[in-house]
């Protein structure tokens, strides 16, 4: 059974850079679409972005889109989640799942879907404040 850590998580000031990591233990990294997401306090979840197996597709959310950068090592079996130019609104606990693609729109990562992800880590909190 695939297993997901997060880590990297914590408190930066406005316009920061963070990176964030998802290692993955129980099987291989290489089976999967992994897709960050992230829920701040009283919000719905909502996915931030998607990286497909081999790493060669990715997709973002349009308020992820141009600041955050996801990237994957599969000799390692961790995925990464660059951020920069945090804002505020970007404060939340964020999350990589796992899945394994079923469809084309799934495998390329063209859309992505919190409901479609079947394993997920435990989250790290990201806090942007001055």
């Amino acid at each position: 059974q695939l297993q997901l850590v997060e880590s990297g998580g914590g408190l930066v000031q406005p316009g920061g850079s963070l990176r964030l990591s998802c290692a993955a233990s129980g099987s291989s990294l290489n089976d999967y679409v992994i897709g960050w997401f992230r829920q701040a306090p009283g919000k719905e979840r909502e996915a931030v972005s998607c990286i497909s197996k081999s790493g060669n597709n990715t997709n973002y959310a349009d308020s992820a889109k141009g600041r955050f950068t996801i990237s994957r090592d599969n000799a390692v079996d961790t995925v990464y989640l660059q951020m920069s130019g945090l804002r505020p609104e970007d404060t939340a606990i964020y999350y990589c799942a796992a899945l394994r693609p079923r469809t084309l729109v799934q495998i390329i990562c063209r859309s992505f879907s919190a409901a479609d992800f079947e394993s997920w880590g435990q989250g790290t909190w990201v806090t942007i404040s001055s």
